[in-house]
């Protein structure tokens, strides 16, 4: 029986692949850029008449022959081992913590992408217990969740994250939000997502798996939190926007935000500019294209979602930021926020009075962005908000 479950050889596939389509090609490109720039300087301090005729032509030549047979070799290697991964064989991929956080990488990165070209390799929506998805019938979820009750708190993690991010920091702390919550009465269910895709596709696909969630829970749902970490909030809010009648929306009464950019993210801004720039000069538009690959989650990171993705009317709101500096006006905390997001954008409010989540609490510390995964000041927070 064919395995459907990625392994190593389709790791090993896509390796290949990026290594002649991004490696190689952008080698080839910053060469060929520079051959022409040192032959033209040449031939214009020369003279036409002076330079060596066809050395340029030959260069040139040479530089292409020499990446096409590498290119070669990658597709072909490529190929190859896709043909071999579609058997079944090698090793499968997630077999453990490592392997897990690698794949939630690329598919932070380029997500989009594998769902296209390589679903194997995508990764699909669902609750995860120790390390597996839990399938969404009955079954699947009284076996996963046997002590369930009525009170679901769905955590949701960032870009290039998986689940496995909620335990930052528990050798320190102790604990987790999940385990936290879990003793207030509530069951802890941690997603994964391929955060690769775009913002309102893993909105429409939360949607769906918490529909199917709450009709398959082993007791009935009377009350849901939804938790997110940065771009995890954004999804959050993308789900309750979809439209329809959804049963799970009328039983959300918490949405958390951890350090969510609402009103965008300026490292996602700053890739985007970057390609740009990089694409105006010949001889490192080959460094532009690499930043071009990107997926269509973190292009969405540059505006995050505006006000067409309104709150929940009956559900409590609660908005959390970190700052490099203890104040949020000191000039690090005012340029850089946590790193990676800023606090009027954690927050949905911008200096044009905009306020996307009015009524809401707010609560700020120092920190980074992903220090908000697993803090004594949240864990606080949390169990006063959902106690």
């Amino acid at each position: 029986m064919t395995r459907t479950e990625p392994t190593l050889l389709d790791a090993l596939a896509l390796l290949a692949h990026v290594a002649d389509e991004v490696v190689v090609d952008t080698a080839r490109d910053t060469h060929l850029a520079w051959v022409d720039r040192v032959h033209g300087l040449l031939d214009r301090a020369l003279g036409a008449s002076s330079a060596i005729p066809g050395v340029g032509v030959g260069h040139r030549v040479i530089v292409r022959s020499a990446y096409a047979g590498v290119g070669l070799s990658l597709r072909g290697a490529s190929a190859g081992l896709d043909v071999a991964a579609r058997t079944g064989a090698g090793p499968a991929l997630e077999t453990g913590a490592r392997s897990r956080f690698v794949r939630s990488a690329v598919n932070g990165l380029i997500g989009d992408r594998l769902e296209r070209e390589r679903p194997r390799l995508a990764i699909s929506m669902a609750p995860r217990v120790e390390g597996r998805d839990v399938p969404l019938t009955s079954d699947g979820l009284a076996a996963a969740y046997p002590t369930a009750t009525g009170r679901v708190a769905v955590f949701l993690h960032g870009l290039c994250e998986n689940e496995a991010y909620w335990q930052r920091g528990r050798d320190r702390r102790g604990t987790t939000y999940a385990e936290e919550l879990a003793e207030l009465g509530w069951t802890p269910v941690l997603l994964r997502v391929n955060s690769g895709l775009s913002v309102r596709t893993n909105g429409a696909a939360l949607a769906a798996v918490l529909e199917s969630l709450v009709a398959q829970w082993p007791t009935g749902v009377t009350q849901v939190a939804l938790i997110g970490h940065s771009m995890g909030g954004l999804v959050i809010r993308a789900a309750t926007a979809v439209q329809g009648e959804w049963t799970w929306r009328e039983r959300v009464s918490d949405v958390v935000t951890l350090g969510t950019p609402h009103l965008g993210a300026p490292l996602a801004r700053g890739v985007k500019q970057g390609s740009g720039l990089l694409g105006r000069l010949p001889e490192v538009a080959g460094f532009g294209r690499i930043l071009d690959q990107r997926s269509v989650g973190v292009d969405d990171l540059i505006e995050g979602l505006d006000e067409d993705f309104a709150p929940l009317p009956h559900a409590r709101y609660r908005l959390v930021s970190a700052t490099l500096a203890s104040s949020p006006r000191h000039p690090a905390s005012s340029f850089f926020g946590d790193l990676l997001v800023r606090q009027a954008s954690a927050y949905g409010r911008d200096r044009r009075g905009r306020d996307l989540f009015p009524g809401s609490e707010v609560l700020h510390l120092r920190g980074h962005h992903f220090d908000l995964l697993n803090d004594d000041r949240v864990a606080a927070a949390l169990t006063r908000w959902l106690a």
